[in-house]
Parts: structure tokens; sequence; C-alpha cells
């Protein structure tokens, strides 16, 4: 007879009779002793007397101290303002009057009980999470009993069990299931009743995982089923085996029924895409299945040591007797310093340990246990090393300390529940699906990876289990550490000048300095310290391993939390610090998959450097640099800051001025040089550590669904020089017409013909042949053809490239690893126009068939010309001064950039930037001349895009009454994808719990309506873009390319250029052949209209209508001339 469990909140019963016995015997144990004598001491504080470790540093209790007094402060100015805006009220139409009283009405009332209640619920959450982390930090170190402690002592206390949930308590069923203790579980059980909460699969895979580690316990026979717990539950070690054995005690041939999820999507816009296969060819990479093995060791090796050291460029600079020395103090004082962290973080962790706290408050001591006491001092180090001369924000260094311990942590994790073996035996057999020498699959990555866990399912869970630390645990970790820090590291004041009194002085400063108008603490270190390491010049640089490129394929992503790196943790959707609301909404999708799919196919596209165009950049970068060519010079050409004793009287007040005007900005020029060209430094040497590999970049996306490589310093994202050294791993043959497309995309690198046709294009790079060839061989003692296109990096490997095919004995058979572009007519004006259906502005950006390319920059400067000269006849002086000065460079990034929601205050100071640039241009008219062109630029994208301007007044209408009613604007991309904007302003603080030593405080936040509705029409065209280009990355990636973008940039050899642009073309039909306004306008209703009658519901009908308006004056067809697609990027 067939046996099943069916194991729910309702029918666990049966099964628990066998612990009923148990359980009623600790029915009187259930009050515990939980008086454990510790008292926790703030970050950097303790209250052990005599012990100068442990006291509070100064600046510590400073910035405490201004913290509480600002809050106090900006409590008072809010209450202040409500009664002045109260007494003051403005003209306003009857109906405006009416309005915004009923808005006032409904944001003093409702709205802010809304607010607090959401941002209570956001705080509890923070709390749980807090909880969950701390408790398994605990259960990580061994330290069951305090888990246990804390634990009970939050359940003892109402107000604190309002805060636990199931999950929480389930952390030490875990524990005891392990033990196989039973009694400890029935205790838990129990717990959970008493708070009022329901045992989930999870509590009753941890009781049968138990009972399957006690030979004598067994569940009752039952006609029920558990499927559920192993299709829902996350395992660890051999957490799902222990379960098994105990529900085969009872159906010794019961197996698991796990089923894959075939569901791939319900957008129109993929179905077709998954259903339909007959005709794909996903590509396989150029390696054996043996070389992708062993990649993928390499690969692990790597992340399992968190750090990666390598050669820096500049140790081709030969090496003085100065730097010598100075890498010789520094080496000592190294040693010197790890010496004193040790010591001192470990008398820290003894005051930790053995100090008086209550019990239910948190402990910074299990995060300081989590790994070896040198692993936390080398951390420390290599955050001295890093830091600029400029200092770093305290928030910034302490957030990037702890999540360095939480990374370490997170690979320690993955080995302690022996998820390393399964994710390298996975991996194995996935790359039978990647590889050439094996058999041909018709299913995507992601889809072979489930299978593989499906039929491989024994053993712990790979995806999730973790439980990733909220922001506040991560950045009080990391201020603790750089307390330490700035406490314990000093330097001798007469090491670099015996002439000096010899005295210790700390190597790091904790000072204030203000962004915009806020008073931010800030790390600096001592100038003793940058000369030393600036004189230094050293040979290695290390970093953490996230910031290379990956050696191996990325593994696929297959949920919101399962992806990219091998043991790394990587957030699918990047988010601002402490911002939770992304995640959330993610984890509640159903169905990612077309997202999924498309960064896993940009991930797959395997990279190699370009060697000849590295050397040469490496030789100017280590020469003096070429601020012409975009390589930043070294320091030792910035200048030099002035010095002058303010009390000397020879100096008027006048003078006094001008030369600190001048120190200052000299200080601010050494700094920015300094910034540009460690950015610049990072980007070569890993260039040059991997000049002899093949490596991948994982992908990920930000809020807004825009995808971006994951490591951040080196990849195809970055300027004209790291776009330049990166070819395809992949070589193709050019084919007919491949050596045409090189030519073709050279002319556009230029900068020049942009109105020409393709044929004109391809006619003037055979004229100038000769240039090519001659920058190919002598690029830097030739003519020097190239250095004067717009990208002359890009443009030199394009002619490099050339040259290597026209000498070829047949150019059609030459392999080519070069990336052609094809870059949009300024996208975000394209997707408006197809938007609003405009004819007219849907031809100025190529949406229209045309003789010629159009150039929209070309269009609206020859549009402010006309006005320009109109003008000057009515006798305007300005439109006199500019006459000869408008250009198209003028124009262009205003241009380009009002899509995207600049203002005019923007605006003016994009067009002041390029007028300064124009030497012969009289400085003295620079300011009226970019108030009058910003004007007319305005006026001009109005007059040629008149659906525009009408879609994004809707957009920011809509943001900002939705806003102003304590929501956040939300929507859905076309693809599934859900977005909200991160947008909030800080009103006033109150004390929620006290959860750590330090309160636990939260805000009520209220979304900044300013930022919501300006920011609305930008990130709503973004999303669309995103979509574009997701949808194109499919159906490449279906036809056998290789396909990446740079946002609406699309790369692909020059072979398959024609198929990507015919892709491209009809995926931007397809997607603006969707309802998207109509949809977003019926999302905005769902989402945000509450019973008629209601404020709210009132507004959003009054969007509805006006969007209902604004629709009927916008049918028609997306732009198609007799069945042939719209042109969608630019010739």
């Amino acid at each position: 007879m067939h046996f099943f469990l069916l194991l729910t909140f309702n029918t666990f019963y049966n099964l628990l009779l066998v612990l009923e016995a148990r359980i009623q015997q600790l029915q009187s144990d259930v009050v515990l002793d939980v008086q454990h004598k510790t008292d926790i001491p703030k970050s950097g504080q303790t209250v052990a007397k005599g012990t100068s470790k442990s006291q509070p540093s100064r600046w510590m209790e400073k910035l405490t101290q201004e913290r509480k007094n600002k809050l106090k402060k900006q409590t008072q100015q809010t209450k202040l303002s409500d009664k002045i805006r109260a007494a003051v009220s403005s003209p306003v139409t009857a109906l405006e009057k009416r309005l915004n009283l009923q808005v006032s009405d409904w944001t003093s009332s409702s709205s802010e009980e809304h607010l607090q209640e959401g941002n209570e619920a956001v705080a509890c959450g923070d709390i749980q999470l807090s909880i969950c982390s701390y408790l398994e930090a605990c259960v990580f170190v061994g330290d069951i009993e305090r888990a246990q402690r804390f634990l009970l002592s939050q359940h003892r206390v109402m107000s604190r069990r309002r805060l636990l949930n199931t999950g929480v308590y389930n952390i030490m069923m875990r524990v005891w299931a392990k033990k196989g203790t039973l009694n400890h579980i029935g205790r838990i059980f129990i717990l959970l009743e008493e708070a009022g909460l329901k045992p989930n699969v999870g509590s009753y895979a941890a009781a049968l995982e138990c009972m399957g580690r006690n030979p004598n316990c067994s569940p009752k026979e039952d006609s029920l089923s558990v499927d559920d717990l192993f299709s829902q539950c996350v395992f660890r070690q051999d957490e799902r085996d222990m379960l098994l054995r105990a529900i085969r005690v009872v159906e010794p041939d019961y197996q698991p029924r796990l089923t894959l999820d075939m569901n791939q999507g319900s957008s129109a816009l993929v179905q077709d895409f998954y259903a339909q296969r007959e005709n794909h060819t996903y590509p396989k990479l150029d390696f054996t299945q043996e070389e992708l093995q062993d990649r993928f060791k390499r690969q692990l090796s790597v992340e399992q040591a968190c750090t990666v050291t390598i050669d820096s460029v500049e140790t081709a600079k030969p090496v003085t007797e100065n730097m010598e020395k100075m890498r010789r103090l520094l080496a000592e004082q190294r040693t010197q310093w790890q010496k004193v962290l040790l010591q001192a973080l470990r008398d820290c962790k003894l005051i930790l340990a053995n100090t008086n706290t209550k019990s239910y408050r948190l402990n910074l001591y299990p995060y300081l246990c989590l790994l070896e006491d040198r692993e936390y001092v080398d951390i420390m180090i290599q955050s001295v090393s890093n830091l600029p001369p400029s200092g770093e924000s305290l928030k910034i260094l302490a957030r990037d300390l702890g999540h360095r311990v939480f990374t370490k942590y997170s690979v320690r994790q993955k080995h302690q529940n022996q998820t390393v073996e399964k994710l390298g035996s996975i991996y194995s057999m996935y790359t039978d699906l990647l590889a050439k020498d094996t058999k041909v699959y018709d299913v995507l990555p992601r889809e072979q990876w489930c299978k593989l866990e499906m039929e491989h399912s024994s053993g712990p869970t790979l995806q999730g289990g973790e439980i990733s630390w909220p922001y506040i645990v991560t950045l009080e970790l990391g201020t603790y550490l750089v307390d330490l820090m700035v406490k314990n590291l000093k330097i001798n004041s007469d090491i670099l000048n015996p002439a000096f009194e010899r005295k210790l002085i700390p190597i790091l400063y904790h000072m204030y300095t203000f962004r915009s108008t806020r008073q931010i603490g800030f790390i600096k270190p001592h100038p003793i310290l940058t000369q030393m390491q600036q004189e230094a010049t050293e040979t290695k640089l290390t970093f953490d391993s996230y910031v290379m490129p990956m050696m191996c394929p990325p593994v696929p992503w297959t949920t919101v939390k399962f992806g990219a790196y091998l043991l790394t943790p990587t957030k699918l959707m990047r988010t601002v610090d402490g911002a939770t609301q992304h995640e959330l909404l993610l984890e509640k999708c159903q169905n990612l998959h077309a997202v999924f799919d498309s960064l896993n196919q940009l991930g797959n596209c395997a990279w190699r450097i370009n060697k000849p165009l590295l050397d040469i950049i490496i030789s100017i970068f280590n020469d003096r640099g070429s601020d012409k060519l975009d390589i930043p010079p070294p320091l030792s050409e910035a200048p030099k800051i002035p010095h002058f004793n303010p009390q000397d009287p020879n100096y008027t007040a006048s003078q006094k001025a001008q030369l600190k005007r001048e120190v200052i900005n000299a200080k601010k020029k050494c700094s920015e040089m300094h910034s540009l060209r460690m950015d610049a430094l990072y980007k070569l040497s890993i260039a040059h550590h991997m000049r002899d590999e093949i490596f991948w970049f994982p992908h990920n996306m930000d809020f807004r669904g825009r995808t971006y490589p994951c490591p951040p310093y080196f990849n195809h994202l970055g300027s004209d020089v790291t776009r330049a050294i990166l070819v395809f791993a992949e070589g193709k043959p050019l084919g007919p017409k491949g050596l045409d497309w090189l030519k073709i995309h050279l002319v556009n690198l230029t900068g020049l013909k942009k109105r020409s046709s393709l044929q004109g294009r391809l006619e003037y790079a055979n004229t100038i042949i000769d240039d090519i060839l001659d920058s190919a061989d002598k690029p830097l003692t030739g003519k020097k053809w190239w250095m004067n296109a717009d990208e002359p990096w890009q443009a030199l490997a394009c002619c490099m490239e050339i040259a290597n095919a026209v000498r070829a004995p047949d150019p059609a058979k030459f392999i080519s690893h070069f990336p052609v572009h094809q870059d949009g007519s300024c996208n975000g004006l394209q997707h408006y126009a197809a938007l609003g259906r405009d004819v007219i502005g849907a031809r100025s950006v190529n949406l229209m068939p045309c003789e010629l390319p159009q150039d929209v920059y070309s269009g609206v400067a020859q549009q402010v010309e006309a006005f320009r000269a109109r003008d000057a006849e009515s006798g305007l002086m300005i439109a006199k001064v500019l006459e000869g000065f408008i250009s198209r460079k003028v124009v262009k990034q205003t241009v380009m950039t009002v899509v995207y929601g600049v203002t005019r205050y923007g605006g003016r100071l994009q067009i002041e930037k390029r007028l300064k640039e124009i030497d012969e241009f009289p400085k003295e008219y620079i300011w009226d001349a970019s108030h009058y062109l910003v004007r007319q630029v305005f006026s001009g994208l109005k007059e040629m895009f008149t659906g525009t301007r009408e879609i994004q007044d809707w957009l920011t209408e809509s943001a900002r009454l939705i806003s102003k009613c304590g929501h956040t604007v939300e929507w859905v991309t076309p693809l599934g994808l859900p977005i909200i904007q991160p947008y909030h302003r800080t009103l006033f603080h109150y004390i929620l719990i006290f959860v750590y030593a330090w309160a636990f405080m939260s805000f009520l936040r209220r979304p900044d309506t300013v930022k919501q509705k300006n920011a609305f029409p930008p990130n709503f065209i973004h999303s669309l873009d995103s979509t574009h280009m997701m949808l194109t990355a499919l159906h490449c990636y279906s036809a056998g390319l290789t396909f990446v973008s740079v946002h609406d940039c699309f790369w692909t050899h020059a072979i398959t250029v024609d198929i990507m642009n015919k892709v491209c073309r009809e995926q931007f039909v397809a997607l603006h052949s969707q309802p998207i306004l109509q949809e977003l306008s019926n999302f905005l209703l769902q989402k945000y209209c509450v019973p008629q009658g209601s404020v709210l519901g009132f507004l959003i009908f009054s969007l509805h209508q006006a969007l209902d308006s604004y629709s009927n004056n916008t049918v028609g067809p997306i732009f198609t001339v007799q069945g042939t697609v719209a042109q969608a990027v630019q010739w």
C-alpha cells in the first residue's frame, strides 16, 4: 500500500503525536533562565574601567551627540514649517484650492498613518533580518548557548516577541535537529504557539530531520504527502538526507517528486521565443569541456581566497633609491600595524565576550569571531592602503569594511554547508551545454542548470539559505573596525624627517566635511602616510575577488538570489544602501525568466585583451600620460600647491583671499588627478594581469532594469581606453561585407560624416585608407590621424584590425575578434517618438525610412540657428554675438539628456561648458549666451517632438500626485520586471526598539515628491530601453550571435551586423506594438486607486481621464513602410 505524508499547518497534528509526551513534560520548563549578565557596549565602548582600549573615542561620542542634536533640530523645524505653511496661503483658482485642500487632508491623516505603518513594517523587517543574521553568526562560530539565550530573551517580552517570525525560531530548530535533541525542538514548537505563529515547512522539516538522526523516533503513519517539504525547503549539509530517512521509516520506497517549472513567461513579447524553438541555434563556446572544468577550478580558488594580488603596471618604472626606501619603510610599518591591530582586536573581543549585558541586546562579539583574527587585520590594512589622500567618507569606509567581512563569511558558510562540492559537481555537468566538443542542446543555460539541480537534488540546496546582513549590521561592524584603526594605528612623527621631535601620531584622523549642504564624517590619512605611499609607487595591488573578471562562464541566474559568481554573494538588482523594497518586489515575482536569460546571455560572452594596443597605452601611462588621449598624467604633473603665511602682514586682505582660492583650487586639482590616475592604474593593471587569459563579465542590473557588468573597474562599459583593449575571445571570418562594416564603424568612431549614407561613409573610409594604414603601422611616430577621432583609442584599434584584414590573402576569410557597434540615434527620443506616434520626431531619430540617416543633434542645431538669425534681425544683442558659434557639439549633450529629465538649469550648465571650450567665443557673454541657447534648445525640441513633452508632462504629474499621497512610484516593465523609485526624504526619527546596545532607530520616510516626479519620465524610458535590449539579446542568442550591449549601443562581430540590425528593429517594433501607456495607466489605477469617493481615487481617476484624452489623439501603428521594419538604430 502506498502511504504519503501531508505536512501542512492544519494536518501536522498527527505527526506531532510522537512528541506529545515529551512536550507535556516540558510545559513547566518554558520559563527558562535568561538572566545572562552581559552589557553590550556601543561600538568602540565598554563599561570596563581602566581599560583604555575599550573606552569610546572622542570622535565617536561627538558623532553620536551631533547626530542626536541634528535629528532633534529637524523635528523642531518640521513642526515650525507646518505652522508656517498653515499660516501662509497663495492665490490659486477655486479648483486648485479645493484639490489642494483635499490632498492636504489626505496627507495629514490617512497618508501619515500609511507612512507610519509602512515605515514600521520596513523597520520590523530590518530588525527581523538583524536578529536572523545575529543568530546565524552565533551558530556559525559554535556559540549555541548565546544564540538560544538571545532567542528566549526576545520571546519572553511581548514588545520584542511581536517582531519575531517563524523563520527566527526555525534557525534554532535546525541547530537542535543536527544535534538530534528532540526535546529542544518540542520547546520551540511551544514557543511558536505562544507567539501566535504557525509552523511552516521549514519547521516540520527540522522536526523530521531530528527524527531521522534518532533511530528510536519515527513519524506516525498517515495517508498524506510531503513533497512540499522537498520543493520549498532550503537544506544545508545532510539535512535533506536526514529528512528523507525519517520519512522512509513510514514509507521505505518514498521518493520526492520534484517538477521543473516550465512556465516560461506570461509576457506576450516572449511567448513565441520560448514556445517555438525549431529554428533556434544556441551558440557554443570555443572551449572543450575539460578546459571549462579546469577554468572552474581556477575561478573557485580565486573566490575562496576572496582577494587577488596583482602586479601594478607601474612596475616598469626604474626603481630609485627613494622608492626603495619608502617601500621598505611601509613594509616595516605594516608589519608593526598588523601586530598592534591583532592585539587590540583580541583585547576588545575578550572584553566583549565577558562584558555584562542585557541578554535581549545584540552583541558584536559573534561577528568578530566569524573569521580568523588575522583576516580582520588584513582587511583593515588593505583599507588603509586603498585610502585616497583626500580621505573617505566614514559611512562608505565602514560599509566597505563590513561588506568585506560579510563576503568572507558567506564563502565560509558555503564551505560549512557543503555546497561547494555540489556546486562543482553540477557545474562540471553544466559545461556539457557550453563546450564545443559535446552534443548540441535545445535548452537555455538557466533551464539546463535547473534541470541538473533537480536531477541531483540530494545534499544541500545551492540556491539561498545564507541570510544576508541588513545595512545597519554591516555599517556598525565596519564602524567598529574603523574605530580600532583610528585609535591604534600610529607612526613616528620623525620617520621622514629626523629633525622633527619624535612622538607617536595617528595615521588616520576623523574629521568633518561638507557634501553639498550636509555635514558628514570623514576619515583622512596623515600627510606623512600619503607621502610615503605616493613616493613608494608600490608594485602590487590587492583587490577583492569580485573586482576581477571571471576565469570561467558565470553561474546562470536562476532565481533572484542565485547567479553570477561561484561563491561571492551577488545581488540581482543593485540598490541604494539600506533599501529593501526592490528585493521584496523581486521575491514576489512569479516569473522573471526572460530577464534571467538575457543577463545570462550577456554574461556568457567571452573576452580577451587586445595586447598590442594595451602595450601602447601602458607606455604612455608610464611616461607622462596624455590629456588629449584621456590617459591621466602622474601627480608629478599636478600644479604645485602655493604656501603662504596667513599672518604675514606683507599680504593685503585681497591678496590673502586670492592665495586661499589658489590653494583650494590646487588641492582640488591634485585630488581629481589622483582619482583619475588611480582609476586608470586599476583598469590597466587588471587588463595587464588578464592579457593572456580568456575571461567573462557576470551581469546584474540597476533598479530600472539597465544591465551592468559586476566587476566595477574593468569592463566594456568603461571609457574609450577600456573599450579599445577589449575584443571578443571568439573570432569569426569577416565574410563578404565584414570589411565594409569595419570601415563604416571606423568612420562612426571619428564623429565625421554623421549625415552621410552607409555608402558615403564607406567611400570616405576608402579615400583615407593611407591614413588608416599609417595609424596602424606607426601609431606614435606617423601622421597620428587616429588621435583626432572622437574615440581615438577605439579608432586606433579599428585601424589595426582593418590593416590586418586588407593585408590578408583573402579578407573575407580573415578571422576577426573585433566588436562592431551599432548605436541608437538618441535612443530616449526614439522611445518617446514611438510612444507618441510622432511622425516628425520619428523621422529625425531614424525611425522612418529616409534616403540619408538623420542626425537629431544637427537638426536641433539648425533650428536653434534659425531662431538666432530671427532674433538677430530683431536687434537682440546676444543673438548677434552667437553668430557662427552654434554647432552640433554645443547642443548635443543638452538634446541627449533633456529626454532623461535634465532641467533648464542643468542644460544651461552643459551649454556653458561647451562655450568655454571655444577659444574664440567672448568669455564675458558666456552667461547670457548659455541662458539664451538653453531656451532655444527646449523650444526647438518642443516643435520637433510634439508628443514627447505631453507624455513627459503626464508622467510627471502622475508621479507628483502619487508621491503627494505618501506612495513611491512603481511600475512593471513589459517583461514583467517590477520597478520602484528609491527616492525618499527623512522627516523625523523615533526609537522603535533597542535591539543593539546602540539604539536601533527607524525613520519616518516620506517619498521625495520633487525627485519622484522629476525622475519618473527618464526612469520609465530607461526601463523601456532595457526591455528592448533584453529582447534583442534573447533573439540574437537564439540566432547564434555573439551579442553584448552598452545600454542602447549593441556590439557583435562584423559578419553578423546585418542580422543583429534586423533583430534590433524587429524587437523595437514588437515592443512598441504593445499598448505600453495604456498598460501603465491600468497598473497605476490598480496599484494606487482606493475605494470610490476618496481623494486618491479622485486623483488617479483624473490621471486616467487625462491619459484617455491623450491616447485618443495618438492612435496608430508603429512606423512601418510597406511591411519594411522601421529603422531603429543609427546607420
